[in-house]
């Protein structure tokens, strides 16, 4: 098979890949972009309940986590959600902010992956789909690589770009690929373990969860000295809803969480004002008023709150108050890859040089996007890491070529 000559191959036709190979083909490079998936972006087309939150206007290193919390700086602050939103202004497509900085598309996912598309093909890049990475190594030239699949070939390249992504969601053939490849060329690679992901229980708290699976409420949720609120949903399996998955990214195994219902509000008053306006009224009852009632008769049956307000002291009412403003759970394990959004870890960012995304040690090879150990908050922070990760590759390698 004859060998085919690219300045860049990048590994991954995802948001990190195409945003990369749009800026790496800029200047006339040739670049090629290949994935083991029929299709381009399958992570986007799924992602925002098919409306894809793109990214969040307050998007800093501050809401992302890795073990060197300044790596990001370089790429989100030179590549900012703002430069992102232009060019989703650029080519029409219609959003609209949902809540915090959120924004999402206002018809279809399907719109980002066709704007990364006519991009690329603007910029001249060759995208080959359903191939498959079968080897990678150092050469002469830079790297030798060999695809397998539709797209099978030999190709020597200046540039290699690891942009597979992490282990989460494994249906749609998520793999630890991209670590491999970075052990390959002796770049350390810190823990992983799923992130934004719902959070499971043991069968005793799960009984009484399972009654009121489906009840969403507001909350403030923190795993010690860190909190976020938001919506708190139970299901058959533990917690979900926005406040959960947050917090799942900074819980470990054998951590309780602090649940505080709907963060600001005075339980005590509201309960001393109801005992004062018709005593002959249940806690549960009571507790209905404020809370969703089936949260409301779980919670006044498992913590035994029996009984009228009329002949609850106004010790025990603050000691309820208390509860609902500081509920101790204790999860046992998470929902795993299978329903996670991210994954925590990755290629650690000490072997990587924060504005190139490329490799100390082995010029020409970059990593981007998620496989790298920084992991935003949900709310279109992990995208915005793509965009501005690829950037900062993409930039660097059209430079290097000038």
């Amino acid at each position: 098979m004859r060998t085919q000559n690219f300045d860049t191959v990048i590994l991954g036709a995802g948001a990190a890949g195409m945003m990369c190979a749009i800026h790496a083909a800029a200047r006339g490079g040739r670049v090629l972009i290949v994935d083991h998936a029929r299709n381009p972006g399958e992570k986007i087309r799924i992602s925002g309940g098919g409306r894809c939150n793109f990214t969040n206007t307050g998007a800093t290193a501050r809401n992302f986590l890795s073990a060197n919390p300044h790596f990001a700086k370089s790429a989100l602050g030179r590549y900012t959600p703002q430069h992102f939103i232009a060019l989703v202004d650029k080519h029409g497509i219609a959003y609209h902010e949902k809540t915090l900085g959120q924004l999402f598309c206002d018809h279809s996912a399907k719109d980002i992956i066709a704007m990364l598309l006519d991009e690329m093909a603007q910029a001249g890049c060759e995208v080959r789909l359903s191939t498959t990475l079968e080897k990678v190594g150092r050469s002469e030239a830079g790297f030798s690589v060999t695809l397998g699949g539709e797209g099978a070939a030999n190709i020597a390249c200046r540039n290699f770009v690891v942009a597979c992504g992490g282990k989460s969601i494994p249906k749609m053939g998520a793999t630890g690929l991209g670590y491999q490849i970075a052990t390959q060329f002796g770049l350390a690679v810190t823990e992983t373990r799923a992130g934004l992901v719902p959070l499971t229980f043991g069968e005793d708290m799960l009984t009484g969860f399972r009654e009121i699976a489906g009840v969403s409420v507001d909350a403030r949720v923190s795993c010690g000295k860190t909190a976020f609120e938001e919506a708190l949903l139970f299901t058959h399996r533990g917690l979900s809803g926005p406040a959960i998955l947050q917090i799942s990214s900074y819980w470990r195994e054998k951590q309780p969480l602090r649940i505080a219902f709907l963060a600001g509000q005075d339980f005590f008053a509201a309960l001393a004002a109801a005992k004062r306006e018709n005593g002959r009224r249940s806690i549960a009852t009571a507790l209905g008023e404020l809370l969703p009632k089936r949260l409301a008769a779980h919670l006044a049956q498992t913590q035994g709150w029996v009984g009228t307000l009329g002949e609850t002291t106004d010790k025990r009412l603050a000691a309820i108050a208390a509860t609902l403003q500081g509920w101790e759970v204790f999860p046992i394990g998470t929902e795993g890859y299978r329903t996670a959004e991210v994954t925590l870890g990755g290629v650690d960012t000490g072997g990587l040089d924060s504005r190139s995304m490329e490799a100390k040690a082995v010029p020409g090879l970059h990593f981007i996007g998620e496989v790298v150990d920084v992991t935003g908050w949900l709310g279109g922070y992990n995208f915005q890491w793509a965009w501005s990760s690829g950037w900062a590759a993409g930039t660097a390698i059209a430079e290097q070529a000038a």
